[in-house]
């Protein structure tokens, strides 16, 4: 009795009909607006296919890939407190972490292997859409979007790779710089290229020619503020579209 009344007294208060506004009887009609005034709930459409909920459909792989994400904010922002993104201490920092730090090794491991998963799931969720026939109008455009996550994805686990500082990450990085220096028309080595090595894609991405301070602190940059920034948005759009589109995409 105690419980139902302090729930009323919340349920009631003007503070809760702020957030929660249910003022509406509790019918079939009225349902669809109580989820268009809810601001959670109006996240989501007013309604969806059964089958759609179905993890035979699903395979759950965007919830799963959105959940990587969020582990990957929470374990990045506490990876942070032991980081500084300097050649002298980069790698020591490293070492600390795991061999110093309590629960570091366990801190660290959760975000390289949250990383690798994220990488995983988010193409198979990419390949569930095109199965399913679910990148076909009206979703076309949710289909760029999620394109362009993807695209995020892998740049956030390339800038990644070198903040270790170590004989694996410094030649993998080297090896895939490289490689961008043949694109065509903005890196030097590639065709059509109307740029020399003091200012194509390469040396703005390096800060340099070679991979040193420079590289690691744009690298940094990268990978906690620009790309998560620019993710966090693409996943704001990513799942509005879904809303618009109708819920979970289904096969027409």
């Amino acid at each position: 009795m105690w419980r139902y009344e302090t729930s009323k007294k919340i349920t009631n208060s003007q503070f809760y009909k702020s957030i929660f506004r249910h003022g509406y009887t509790d019918t079939k009609e009225n349902r669809i607006l109580q989820v268009k005034s809810n601001v959670f709930l109006h996240l989501h459409p007013v309604k969806i296919p059964s089958h759609a909920m179905k993890v035979r459909f699903t395979w759950c792989m965007g919830g799963i890939t959105f959940f990587m994400f969020l582990v990957e904010t929470v374990t990045g922002i506490l990876l942070m407190f032991y980081y500084r993104p300097v050649p002298e201490y980069a790698y020591q920092d490293m070492k600390y972490l795991e061999f110093d730090v309590p629960f570091g090794i366990i801190l660290r491991n959760i975000h390289r292997w949250a990383a690798h998963l994220m990488v995983i799931t988010i193409m198979l969720h990419m390949l569930r859409v095109f199965l399913t026939g679910s990148y076909k109008p009206p979703r076309e455009f949710n289909w760029v979007v999620g394109v362009s996550l993807l695209v995020l994805t892998f740049l956030l686990s390339f800038t990644g790779y070198l903040l270790p500082w170590d004989q694996l990450s410094y030649w993998a990085i080297t090896v895939g710089t490289n490689m961008i220096s043949a694109m065509p028309v903005i890196g030097h080595e590639g065709p059509f290229s109307a740029t020399d090595k003091y200012n194509d894609v390469r040396f703005l991405i390096l800060g340099g020619t070679e991979i040193g301070g420079h590289a690691l602190l744009r690298f940094y940059v990268f990978h906690i503020m620009l790309l998560p920034a620019i993710a966090i948005i693409f996943i704001g759009v990513h799942f509005w579209r879904i809303r618009k589109d109708g819920g979970i995409s289904r096969p027409l």
